[in-house]
C-alpha cells in the first residue's frame, strides 16, 4: 500500500477514501506477539495541553463573527495542515530559516504563521490582513495551555511495564524533558526518553527512531510506536520499519494507513494486555 510522504501535497492526502481509516480501526495490531519494544511520542499522545491553539484561534474567529469558524469541515482541514506543518516539513524548515534567529522562533516566525493558520482555514488575504492586528495580541494573551495527563495512561503504561516491554519516550522537543516527565508522573514507567535535539534529528527522520531502537535493544519489528502526529509519528517509524498506531480522538486523520486508537487506554487491548 502506498505510503504518503510529508512532503506530499497534504490536499492530496486529505482526499483519499475513507474506506482505509474504517478497514485499519477494525483490525487488532498484526504481530502483536512480536512486540517486546513500545515507543511513545509525549505531546498530545501521553500529555494533553489544553486548551489547545486551534482551539483558541477558533473561539476568537467566532467572537470576531467569521463565519468559518462554524463550519464543521474547515476545523479538521485546518488541524491536519497543523500537523503536517509541524512534522519537519518543507514550510516549515523555509519558514525557520527566514524568519527564525539563531534557531530561535521569532515573533515575526509566528505572526507568518497564524498569516498561514487563517489562510488554510479559507479566511481571504484581506480579511486577514484586517484580523491578524487583532487576533495575534489575543491569542497571545489567551493562549495560556495546562498540562495533563489522561487518567488512562498511567494504568496503561503500568500494565505494559508489567507484561516486560521495553518502554521510551521519543519526543520532537529541542530540550531535554526529564524534570518535567518527573513532575507529571510518567518518568517511572519508561527506560529511556529523547528528544530531537539531543539527538539532531527530528521525526519524520528516521534517525531518531532507529536511535531509540538502539537504546532499546530492538530490531525494528520488535517495535511498536504510537503517537499522534501521522505524518511525524506514523510515516516516520513506518519509514524506519516499525509497526505503528496513531492516537486519533478527533478523527483528524481518517484515511491513516494504520491502526487507530481514541486513546492510550485502547492500546492495552490492541496487544492483548489485561490493564
Amino acid at each position: 500500500m502506498q505510503k504518503h510522504h510529508p512532503s506530499s501535497s497534504p490536499q492530496h492526502y486529505f482526499l483519499e477514501s475513507y474506506f482505509v481509516y474504517n478497514f485499519y480501526r477494525r483490525i487488532n495490531l498484526l504481530h502483536a506477539n512480536s512486540i517486546t519494544t513500545i515507543l511513545f511520542d509525549l505531546d498530545g499522545t501521553l500529555v494533553h495541553h489544553l486548551p489547545s491553539s486551534l482551539d483558541v484561534f477558533l473561539q476568537i474567529l467566532a467572537e470576531k463573527g467569521i463565519e468559518q469558524a462554524e463550519d464543521a469541515q474547515t476545523w479538521p482541514r485546518v488541524r491536519r495542515w497543523i500537523h503536517y506543518y509541524w512534522a519537519q516539513s518543507p514550510e516549515l524548515v523555509a519558514d525557520i530559516d527566514t524568519f527564525g534567529e539563531n534557531g530561535d522562533l521569532t515573533e515575526v516566525f509566528w505572526e507568518n504563521y497564524l498569516r498561514k493558520k487563517f489562510s488554510v482555514a479559507g479566511i481571504s488575504e484581506e480579511e486577514v490582513d484586517e484580523l491578524l492586528p487583532q487576533v495575534a495580541p489575543l491569542m497571545e494573551e489567551r493562549y495560556a495551555p495546562q498540562s495533563s495527563v489522561p487518567a488512562d495512561v498511567p494504568p496503561t503504561l503500568s500494565a505494559l511495564r508489567k507484561e516486560r516491554f521495553t518502554l521510551g519516550l521519543v519526543s520532537n522537543r529541542s530540550n531535554p524533558f526529564q524534570e518535567e516527565i518527573e513532575g507529571l508522573g510518567l518518568a517511572e514507567f519508561f527506560d529511556f526518553a529523547i528528544t530531537a535535539g539531543e539527538v539532531g534529528s527530528w521525526k519524520p527522520d528516521e534517525k531518531i527512531f532507529l536511535h531509540a531502537l538502539k537504546l532499546a535493544q530492538s530490531a525494528p519489528e520488535n517495535a511498536l510506536y504510537v503517537g499522534d502526529n501521522y505524518y511525524a509519528d506514523i510515516i516516520g517509524a513506518q519509514e524506519a520499519g516499525l509497526h505503528s498506531i496513531l492516537v486519533d480522538p478527533r478523527g483528524v486523520f481518517p484515511n491513516a494507513e494504520c491502526p487507530v486508537i481514541d486513546s492510550v487506554g485502547e492500546l492495552a487491548g490492541q496487544l492483548g494486555v489485561n490493564i
